[in-house]
């Protein structure tokens, strides 16, 4: 018999490598993926007016408490809140549904991958970066996923250049590439919040992807929490005037 980590073992057995499953791979249904999905679209249907395809008048008391402005965060006013809930909104059926169709398909490929809390982690990281990023570059009004969601795509590629996958040929890289595109060409469009957001989820992936590679996966969450922390005071600190977008 032979001594092993599990007890006394034969020696044919002892030679028998059995592979590891840890419960991140075990984890195969996108969970926060879909509870994320189900939030944004409760909170959709509790807006007025966005039954439409393009351009709707959202309107009504979810709107008007929901939506992201500089001036209600400068000092006076202090609604903190809106840096959260105004990436739960969306302003009609084309934008709700675009966003929640990429944060579906980055959250099948990135979630099982890595782990849900993890996942969860970097989603809320780059929703408040992109929310930073709002208030940062301009005064008008935002609201939509899309920061959180370019975040995932930032995160996604710390993960497949770590397992040795070309961004390139996964279709990640053309994604980010033609999102940035078009946010830079169509009008009313939140700049700040994708590039808050890309850069916000890449930080957060990278932390936790480090964190992971030197096995102490606890300061990968410290990490994305004071990422967050510093998001929400440097969206304080910029703070000032009001305007109109979406994210």
């Amino acid at each position: 018999m032979t001594t092993s980590a599990v007890g006394m073992r034969c020696p044919e057995c002892a030679k028998q490598r059995t592979k590891v499953v840890r419960m991140r791979e075990l984890a195969k249904v996108p969970r926060v993926t879909y509870a994320l999905i189900a939030i944004n679209v409760a909170a959709f249907l509790t807006e007025q007016g966005q039954f439409s395809l393009f351009s709707s008048e959202i309107h009504g008391t979810v709107i008007d408490e929901g939506v992201l402005f500089r001036a209600a965060i400068a000092a006076g006013h202090s609604q903190y809140w809106r840096l959260v809930t105004s990436a739960f909104l969306h302003e009609d059926f084309i934008h709700i549904g675009f966003n929640m169709y990429l944060l579906y398909v980055l959250g099948l490929m990135l979630e099982p991958a890595i782990g849900s809390m993890r996942f969860a982690a970097i989603y809320f990281t780059a929703l408040l970066a992109g929310s930073f990023g709002v208030v940062f570059a301009t005064a008008n009004a935002s609201l939509g996923a899309s920061g959180a969601v370019f975040g995932l795509m930032g995160a996604a590629v710390v993960e497949l250049r770590a397992r040795g996958i070309s961004v390139q040929q996964s279709g990640i890289g053309g994604l980010i590439v033609i999102n940035l595109i078009l946010s830079f060409t169509l009008a009313n469009i939140s700049i700040g919040a994708h590039i808050g957001g890309l850069i916000g989820g890449f930080l957060a992936g990278l932390a936790i992807r480090t964190a992971d590679d030197r096995r102490v996966p606890a300061l990968g969450f410290v990490a994305c929490i004071l990422l967050s922390v510093a998001s929400v005071f440097a969206a304080i600190a910029v703070s000032g005037a009001t305007g109109t977008g979406i994210a």
